[in-house]
Formats: structure tokens, sequence, C-alpha cells
């Protein structure tokens, strides 16, 4: 067998390398691809072409089928068989595997009781039935409905309706003389992150947080319910975990350090992140008879639902008694690590991830991710085997405990910090995908490394890219011209997936795609995310998971055999210099606000205008906004554009040079395959690359949250999950903090001064 072996795979060389022969007369006249000569950019579209041919949607299908027959939340049986079946299968792919174990806290609830004491009597069901379509839905072993990280609790009192709950809605609150301080809140899914409604909640005073979700937001309001159709059921719940990720992810026991099984521990009680006062998520059917139930005034109209009753917003008659107890035992979370060593430089890792943990069924999420991922792994796995093994090396995480807080990848990262530092190049995070158009989020200096990638790869339902779809829709929706061919802007990234700690924490360049946008749902977290919902209504044919592998594979190819790392320093000056204007803006926009409040204060203006038959408290005064000086950034971003461009200008005439020597020009193609002279220059060009995304993070971290330390993205100390750009800086302005603001703006400066010189080092290697 071995001789075999042998002899197949001597064949497939052979015939790549023809194929790679066939392919660069027909490329001559094109650029060669973003980090590529002329000679190593033909060899790595031939391998694009292999890797589309070898691409099958049935291996999506049937791992997901096989993944998702039982619950595999952290902790489960079915949790460890699944990840055991991922590492055999990357061992059958050629890889070498490891399984990186951590000792994580995992809360699971052993109490829990919503129960209405006045003005009628009322106990929630806290279930979710079995349906006859669905196959999985009655399944042994699954998690009750439940938020993690929650306090034990067993507290009585009013209710009182908060909306969102985010702070704005307890603003509106204050104007109607209503105080939630000793009260049960009440507050829909939506505007921000779940874990943010009770962290706002426990700071005005409340006792519990009851979430649930509205059917306006991800039920029949949107389209036909399940079973019938995508969206949320009467009896769905949204679990989740909703401790205070923006302080930090990962296990709350253990901050900054990999949560290994000797790793000193904080107690439940010393964790700044776990939840003050209970939470516990309903369906809408089980909300319904508590928001009927209230009285006080009536809700704005914003505030309102798709429910059939009044919204109102208490506080009572409603009376609550919320009862939560709690195992607040470890579980072990089990990374898969598949590493796929590089020929020419092993220790620059560019590294690929999804989770593979759910809360329940998870078939959307993150199965839809994982199988694109492993489909990806397995032709990668072939094309080494064939001969084409990348460049550089290649490591797969799949990773356990996402879901209660990016556990398996923040403690993989905290344990790995010093290594990563030196050699990750860049990771590239996908989780639950879809149908419809190309999500493309991440490092802007990437932004033009990933806009080539969408331009090669061919969407499912429309035979032109997906690029060129994404595009369409950005016309259609106005956001550039039809015409426009220039690169799509990528979405900055905040948090709520496995790439946080590799860019908020070390500064790592990322990159997160999924597809989405044709798959509309309400099937998220609860028990029906299952194979039975995803193949009627998120991906039938696994024809978009097909695409993201495709997708995906380019961009960690290419990444991997890049001569140079293909970043773009220019599309990250525009994109800094939007966020600049933003925060300044900002600044004036709140200045005139609080000079237009103190003037209506002053007037008692707000008094007059409102209904004298109405409780309405008028808001205070504010302090002025003073004056502030931008300079600093402003001066930092004018010498980092110039650098930048400088950079470009340099790369551009040596990929010039690449085309005319390739088409039989002047000039000398310094092809990666033909730098040997060149080599120690080449390691060092990359290794100042790889340090830009270091450099814009800061080791002491944001404001209150040191474990946040990039400067330029962050998720929002108030929206979990969303991105505030320039974090230091417009957070300090949202808090009217001015001295702070002050503060960092100066500290943002040299941020990107320390960038500019990194750049100009880049830039002498390359013309060098």
């Amino acid at each position: 067998m071995a001789t075999k072996s042998r002899n197949v795979i001597s064949t497939l060389v052979a015939l790549a390398a023809f194929q790679a022969l066939q392919a660069a007369p027909a490329r001559a006249q094109e650029r060669p691809l973003l980090g590529f000569g002329a000679e190593s950019s033909a060899a790595q579209l031939a391998a694009e072409a292999r890797l589309d041919e070898s691409v099958r949607p049935s291996n999506l299908e049937e791992w997901m089928e096989r993944m998702t027959r039982e619950p595999f939340y952290v902790g489960a049986p079915y949790n460890y068989e699944n990840a055991m079946f991922v590492a055999e299968q990357f061992r059958s792919w050629g890889y070498e595997v490891e399984i990186a174990e951590y000792e994580v806290l995992f809360p699971t609830p052993l109490v829990r009781h919503v129960e209405m004491l006045e003005p009628e009597s009322f106990v929630a069901s806290l279930e979710e039935p079995e349906i006859p379509e669905d196959g999985t839905s009655g399944v042994a072993g699954r998690l009750p409905t439940y938020n993690a990280y929650s306090a034990d609790g067993d507290v009585t009192a009013e209710l009182v309706y908060v909306n969102q709950g985010i702070p704005r809605d307890y603003e509106a609150l204050e104007r109607m003389g209503i105080d939630v301080a000793g009260k049960i809140v009440i507050a829909r899914y939506g505007g921000s992150w779940r874990g943010i409604k009770p962290k706002v909640a426990h700071e005005h005073g409340a006792l519990a947080t009851i979430l649930y979700s509205d059917p306006r937001d991800d039920g029949f309001f949107q389209g036909d319910a399940y079973p019938k159709g995508p969206y949320r059921a009467e009896f769905g719940v949204q679990r989740g975990a909703v401790q205070d990720m923006p302080l930090h992810p990962g296990d709350p026991l253990t901050p900054g350090v990999g949560a290994t099984a000797d790793a000193e521990r904080l107690t439940v009680e010393e964790s700044p992140t776990i939840m003050k006062i209970p939470v516990l998520p309903l369906s809408w059917s089980d909300a319904l008879p508590l928001l009927r139930a209230l009285e006080g005034p009536v809700a704005p109209a914003s505030w309102r639902g798709a429910l059939p009753i009044t919204y109102h917003v208490g506080p009572g008659p409603a009376t609550v008694r919320v009862h939560l107890e709690f195992d607040w035992g470890l579980e072990t979370a089990y990374n898969v690590i598949a590493t796929l060593p590089g020929s020419e430089f092993p220790d620059e890792w560019v590294i690929r991830g999804n989770h593979r943990d759910g809360w329940a069924m998870g078939a959307a999420d993150p199965i839809s991710g994982t199988v694109s991922m492993m489909e990806e792994a397995r032709v990668i796995g072939e094309l080494a085997q064939a001969g084409m093994r990348p460049r550089r090396t290649i490591m797969y995480g799949s990773w356990d405990a996402e879901e209660p807080g990016l556990l398996g990848s923040t403690e993989w990262v905290e344990h790995h910090a010093d290594e990563l530092r030196q050699k990750a190049v860049a990771y590239i995070n996908t989780d639950g995908s879809g149908r419809g158009f190309l999500s493309m989020g991440g490092s802007h200096t990437l932004q033009s490394f990933i806009n080539d990638v969408a331009r090669s790869v061919t969407d499912p339902q429309t035979g032109v890219s997906v690029w060129q779809r994404l595009h369409a829709a950005r016309s259609v929706g106005g956001a550039r011209r039809a015409d426009d061919g220039s690169d799509i802007t990528i979405s900055p990234l905040g948090s709520g997936s496995d790439y946080t700690p590799f860019l908020q924490h070390l500064g790592i360049a990322s990159l997160n795609l999924s597809f989405s946008g044709e798959s509309g749902g309400g099937s998220y977290h609860s028990q029906y995310d299952s194979f039975d919902h995803y193949t009627r209504f998120g991906d039938p044919g696994f024809q978009y998971g097909a695409a993201l592998a495709k997708t995906t594979a380019r961009a960690t190819l290419r990444l991997a055999n890049a001569d140079v790392i293909p970043l773009r320093f220019s599309p990250f000056v525009a994109n800094v210099k939007t966020y600049r204007d933003e925060v300044m803006a900002l600044v004036e926009a709140t200045r005139e606000q609080t000079e237009r409040r103190n003037a209506l204060v002053a007037s008692n203006a707000y008094t007059l205008a409102a209904d004298p038959t109405k409780t309405y408290v008028p808001p205070e005064a504010q302090d002025e906004v003073p004056f502030l000086n931008f300079a600093p950034v402003q001066n930092a971003i004018t010498r980092l554009e110039a650098s930048a461009a400088a950079y470009d200008a340099a790369y551009d005439a040596m990929r010039t040079a690449h085309q005319a020597a390739a088409t039989g020009g002047d000039g000398d193609s310094g092809d990666g395959a033909d730098m040997g002279e060149h080599g120690d220059v080449q390691r060092r060009l990359n290794a100042a690359l790889i340090q830009t995304e270091r450099l814009m993070t800061r080791e002491d971290g944001l404001p209150r949250r040191n474990w946040f330390r990039h400067q330029i993205y962050a998720p929002g100390f108030y929206t979990g999950y969303g991105v505030k750009t320039l974090p230091g800086i417009r957070e300090a302005i949202e808090e009217r903090a001015w001295d702070e603001t002050s503060a960092q703006v100066e500290r943002l400066a040299g941020t990107l001064t320390g960038l500019a010189d990194k750049i100009d080092e880049a830039t002498a290697l390359l013309t060098g």
C-alpha cells in the first residue's frame, strides 16, 4: 500500500505542476495575487482550482447530521464524542492533532422557578416542548432553558418592563418617574448583548432580570413561526451566558491565564464578571401573562412588541417571584488543535478557528461553520499530501466552550500568549453561517486581501462572484454606486466569537467570515436549532457552506503561501480617519446637545411641554463640554498616512515588476521561488508586518478593563458584542470624562506613531 500511495502522490504532484505551467501563460497579463510573485501566484491559483473541484457539499451534510444527534454543550458526553470525532477526521487528513484541555467554570441550574403572585396566579413552564416536525426536539440530555453565570437568588418584587434594558431605556424610565430599585425587571432581547441587560439592571438597583424573546424581533411578526417557517415559535427560548464579558471573556475564575488544572482560581464571589442578580430567559408565551398584568404608563411606541396587549411599564401590580439555584462546578473543555507544519516557515502560524459546542442541538450555531471548516481542512490536507504543502504552518482550532463566553479559545490564547505573539500571522474565524451574502469583518489591514479573495469565489445561486453579489446588495441599499469597483469596506470587529482573544487581547490581525441575509429565523440558542430546521431553512443543499469553505480555504492558503504577508495600510488609515472624524463630531454634537438641554432646563421648557396629568421628571442641567485638543491624533494620522502610502507604493512597484518580468519586460521578478539570496530580508520584512497589528495594542489595556488591549477596535462597555472604534476616546466622550478623553487622545497618538515607525521599517526592507 505504501508504494501505491507514493505512486499516486507522485502522479498528483506531476499533474499539479503541469496545471500550474498551463495556468501561468493564461495569467501572464494579470497582476500577481496580493503578496505573491508571478510564478508563486500561478501556482496558488492552480491549487485553488484544484480546491474548488474537491469541495463536496455532501460531506457537510453528513457531518452535521452526525454531530447534531444529541446535545453537545460543555460537559455533555456527546460534546466529548464530537471532539474525538473531529480529532479523528483531522488525523485522517494528515494533521498533527492535540487535545488541549482546560478546566472551566460552567454552572448548570438546580432550581428554576418564575411565578406571578399578584394580581393573578401563574407559573411559567420554562419548557420547550417536542414537536413532530423536528426529530431531535425531544431528545434526552438537553440543557434546560437558562442563562449561564446568573447569580443564585430567591426574590419577590413588583415587575417593571424596561424595553431592551440598555442605558437609554433607564433614562426614559427616569423621565417617567419610575425607579427600578427593589424591583424585578423584564426586558426583551435585542439592542445589545444579553449580558448587558442584567448588568445595567443591577446598576440601577433591580433585584432580578427576566429576559424574553418578543415575536416582533424574531417571531411571527417577521414571518411564519417554526415548524411552518423559520421564525421563533411561541415556546422557543434563547439560552445564553450573561457574565460581564466587556470586562474580559473566558473562564470567570482565571482572568488573564489559561484555566489549566493547576491554575490559581478566584472564588465565584470574587469573580468580577459573574452577575450579581438572578437572570432567566423566557419564551414569549411565558412572558405574555406577566406583561399583560402590568399597569402604569403605556410604554413608548418604540418599546412595543408584537404581543396582543397594550404594553405598560409598571411597576406592578404584577408581583413576581424568581428563584434560581445553580451547581457551580468545573467542566473540562476540549479544544482540538490540528497542525499542518509549514514547509519553509514553520514558525509563522496561520490560525483558523470555529467553535464546536452548542447550547442545545446547535446546527446553525456552530456546526454550520464547523463542517465548512472541516471540509476546508480536508481539501488543504489533500493538497499537502499531493505535494502542495503550505509554506507557513496552518493550525486549526475546533474550540470548545465558546457559548458560555469564549472560554475554549480564550484559555488557549492566554495559555500560549507568548508564543502566539511571536508566531501568529493572522487568525481567520467562522461561526454560524447560512445562505445569502458574504459577511466580511476584521482588521482593516486585511481589507484589500479579503476583497481579492471574495472576487475569486463563485456565488452558488447567481454564478457571479460572492464579491459582485455583495457589491450589488450594497449598491441597491445605497451604500455605493453600482459601477464602483473599489474594495468593499469590511466591518470592524467588537466581540461575540472566538476572534476576540486573538485580536483584542494579543493584537493578531483577524477576519470573521460567514454567509447570511437569506436564512433568517428564530432558532438561535433554542432546542430547535436542529438539523431539521437548518436543512429546511438555513442552507438547503449546503451550497453556501461549500462556498464558505472555498472562501476560507483561499484566505488560509494565501496567507500561508504568500511571499510577503498581504497587508495593505492605506485602507486601514482611511478607516482610522473615518473613526477620528466620528469622535470629533461626537464631541461637537455632545456640546450642542448640552447647550440646548441646559437652555431648556433654565427656561423650564421640559416641564411646561409635558402632559400635566402624567408623572414627568425633567432632566437636570449638565456640565459644559470643554474644547478638546485633537491635534496629537491629527498629526499622528498625517504621519501614519504618509508611511502607509509609501509602503503601499513600494509594494505596488514590486508587484508591477513581477508582472513585467512575467510578460518578458524589464525588471527583476524577485519571486518568492527565486528569493534565496534575499531570504533573510524576506523573513525580516514579514516579521515586521506581523508586528503591525501588535503595535495597535497597549499592555495596560483600556480604562477599567485592561484585558482589552486594542486601541482601534473593542466591544463597547454597554454594547457587549457591538464594536466601539477608537474605544478609549469614544467611550470617554460618551461618559463625559473629559480629562480621560484628553489622555486617551495622547495615548492613541503614541500608538499610531509607533505603528508608523514599524511601517517605515517594513518599507525600508521592501525597497532594500
